[in-house]
């Protein structure tokens, strides 16, 4: 789908500012909308409102179908489109992460499935541009969006077929008084807070990266368009790697340390790949950092599902959202910018340093929030021993009663 619609932005305009509006117009509101749409998923039932979602998802692809097979679709068309599915994705992002909980019987499986989702993820971005651009080159782009707008039925199919049980009623209260419980429950946790002050520097700083791919690929390393398709492809397997990794964990514990490494690897990675003119280096490298990054994601996601309060759950993961999906775009725009000033070469590597300073940051952090979010996991169960112990101690202090 994305694909898609950036070739046909710039089939139809040849502008790469337009490229940069249709992406912004995409992403903004899940930054913009994020905190409403978190209340929103804690006060709605999370199983019927991706139901709605992937339906109002499908709409609109197959609204973008129709009209690029028809030979009207505009710029403007496009943008409005694109605005329409960011504000479906609000939602839906928030919605589905915290949905996974619902789906996972056992929460010791939980860290698991969401690296498992995040492995899928990886896979459709290593194979999605490919068959896009085979499906354009043969087809066009309104029979991509097409068959995407179809690919909802089985989405949807599989989200109706679930026997869920759904989440007890929840008293709601006026909507701004649960954003800010929703802020204030956040800001107020060292490990919420500075995790997702991890996600949103890694997004700012480090993802957008891909960005300048093209500049990489054409004027770094001398090739053309299979350059550029493999370093994406890097990209993904190492992403792809990453994820598979991390659904082999059997725990949650330790996990703080891996994000931590995880991201002094992408700052690492990040930093030699703007200083390399080689490509199997730089092909080497991405992969590298797919790895990282996608260790740090998907880690963070797992220790926050694990330990937010349900019924919060909804508004911590739209921050999370926010963070990971609304902080890209103002990367996107700061990155085009340093480049012009410095080059994309060493953009990149001023972009890898700022994650090692972060990945530095969240070290020094750990200590307290392995102390903040000790007494969650011994409630959990997922530290019997230690809770065993804590009990025993309990108990061996409490004076016998008569």
């Amino acid at each position: 789908m994305r694909v898609a619609t950036s070739w046909l932005v710039y089939r139809l305009t040849g502008s790469s500012i337009l490229l940069g509006v249709v992406g912004f117009a995409g992403q903004i509101p899940t930054f913009l909308l994020g905190p409403v749409a978190g209340v929103l998923v804690d006060r709605w039932d999370r199983h019927r409102t991706l139901v709605v979602t992937q339906v109002f998802l499908m709409l609109q692809s197959l609204a973008m179908a129709g009209l690029t097979l028809a030979g009207v679709i505009t710029p403007a068309q496009i943008i409005l489109l694109s605005v329409v599915q960011g504000v479906i994705n609000s939602v839906d992002m928030p919605a589905r992460q915290a949905f996974v909980v619902q789906m996972v019987e056992n929460r010791e499986d939980l860290g698991n499935a969401i690296a498992l989702n995040s492995s899928m993820f990886n896979g459709a971005r290593l194979a999605g541009p490919a068959i896009a651009g085979m499906v354009i080159a043969a087809v066009g782009e309104g029979v991509c969006f097409l068959l995407d707008g179809l690919s909802y039925v089985a989405v949807i199919g599989s989200l109706l077929a679930m026997k869920i049980q759904a989440a007890p009623p929840r008293s709601q209260r006026d909507l701004l008084v649960e954003i800010r419980e929703g802020w204030r429950y956040v800001s107020g946790s060292l490990a919420i807070r500075s995790l997702l002050v991890m996600v949103a520097v890694i997004s700012l700083f480090g993802m957008p990266y891909t960005v300048l791919m093209p500049v990489f690929a054409a004027n770094v390393l001398g090739g053309g368009p299979n350059t550029l398709g493999f370093l994406m492809a890097a990209t993904g397997m190492g992403a792809l790697g990453g994820g598979i990794l991390l659904a082999m964990r059997r725990s949650v514990l330790g996990l703080g340390k891996q994000i931590v490494f995880a991201i002094l690897t992408f700052g690492g990675s990040l930093i030699v790949f703007g200083l390399s003119s080689n490509l199997w280096l730089s092909l080497f490298v991405l992969a590298v950092s797919g790895y990282g990054m996608i260790q740090q994601m998907a880690g963070t996601n797992t220790i926050l599902q694990t330990i937010v309060d349900e019924e919060k759950r909804g508004r911590v993961m739209s921050f999370y959202t926010m963070a990971f999906m609304g902080a890209a775009p103002f990367g996107s725009l700061l990155a085009g910018a340093l480049s012009d000033r410095i080059g994309a070469p060493w953009t990149v590597v001023v972009c890898g340093l700022v994650c090692l300073a972060g990945g530095g940051w969240l070290a020094r952090k750990l200590p307290a929030i392995r102390r903040e979010i000790r007494p969650i996991y011994i409630q959990l169960g997922i530290l019997p021993e230690v809770a065993a112990g804590v009990q025993q101690a309990s108990t061996l202090q409490t004076p016998p009663q008569n």
